[in-house]
């Protein structure tokens, strides 16, 4: 389909590369001798095996597996960073500060002192390597750019970049257009990218998200552990996060239920011509490729996007 008469921003997004402001995400600093032993024993990854420049993916569980909050952990000398979304900012903070107790850890709130932009789209890295800036190798790696730390996550599905500065900096010009938050929603759809606070809440476990790169199965205990092996080892979910194209104009509401699926969230792909969705779908309907019927419209199942490999030794 000609994108010509679509928005610079989504076009850009999907061909090229466009920067997206992400300054509402929270930043959680860990710090102190014992902070990679509590880390470890809080979330779904291998946070101990994490050396200065790595990073890892990562969920944070309650006492029944389900998953209170997501995020990316950037390993420093002498500290984490913890970047996570704007909805479970204060909840992961009170839930890391809660588990405190006689632990040499001191934990920071740092969300209104940095701020994050993101450069995502095919050419992403040839933008920046054309500004000078130095390229991570690793998904969720990171490098240090003058003032500014440049990390290798995206938020769209796309190839891309978090920059990572002092809030008061007065920015710099990356040469991209600025991509506005809903289109940037439709190409993360149209990815089958999901995000917490939409497609992810408390209400799911985590095979349900499809999204394991977020966990070291061999690791050892950590909170929520237990639910987490005991699905594994049984091999017992009864639906899987799924994306979805829907031959219709009109995407279908978050909520819509059918026999065979729950909509998580929809958006109308302009590029495609009909809706995208993403979708918690029924073991039994799952398999890509399955057609399905939602509203009297044809959809069709796919898997989401392409996970990256795990920190994982």
């Amino acid at each position: 389909m000609d994108l010509a008469h679509l928005t610079e921003g989504y076009r850009a997004l999907r061909e090229r590369a466009a920067w997206i402001d992400l300054r509402g995400r929270g930043k959680i600093v860990m710090a102190g001798e014992d902070r990679a032993r509590l880390l470890h024993a809080m979330a779904t990854n291998h946070i101990e095996q994490l050396k200065p420049g790595e990073g890892c993916y990562t969920f944070f569980l309650n006492a029944q597996g389900r998953i209170l909050a997501d995020a990316n952990i950037l390993c420093f000398e002498d500290h984490f960073l913890l970047d996570t979304e704007p909805e479970t900012r204060v909840k992961l903070f009170e839930h890391l500060d809660r588990y405190i107790i006689a632990d040499d850890v001191t934990i920071e709130d740092r969300s209104d002192r940095l701020a994050t932009i993101s450069v995502e789209g095919p050419q992403s890295a040839a933008i920046l390597r054309h500004l000078g800036a130095p390229i991570p190798s690793r998904t969720f790696s990171w490098l240090r750019w003058e003032d500014r730390i440049i990390a290798t996550i995206n938020s769209t599905g796309s190839e891309g970049f978090f920059i990572i500065t002092d809030s008061g900096s007065n920015g710099f010009d990356l040469g991209v257009p600025h991509v506005f938050a809903q289109d940037a929603r439709t190409v993360r759809i149209e990815n089958g990218r999901p995000r917490y606070g939409e497609e992810i809440t408390e209400r799911n476990l985590v095979q349900e998200t499809d999204q394991l790169h977020a966990v070291h199965f061999s690791k050892g205990c950590y909170l929520g552990q237990e639910i987490v092996e005991r699905v594994r080892s049984h091999a017992h979910i009864h639906r899987i996060l799924r994306r979805l194209e829907i031959d219709t104009a009109d995407p279908p509401a978050p909520g819509t239920k059918t026999e065979a699926l729950e909509i998580a969230s929809s958006a109308f792909s302009p590029a495609r011509n009909k809706s995208v969705a993403l979708a918690y779908v029924r073991m039994l309907s799952a398999e890509p490729g399955t057609e399905l019927t939602i509203g009297g419209a044809r959809a069709v199942v796919s898997e989401l996007s392409p996970a990256p490999h795990p920190v994982q030794t």
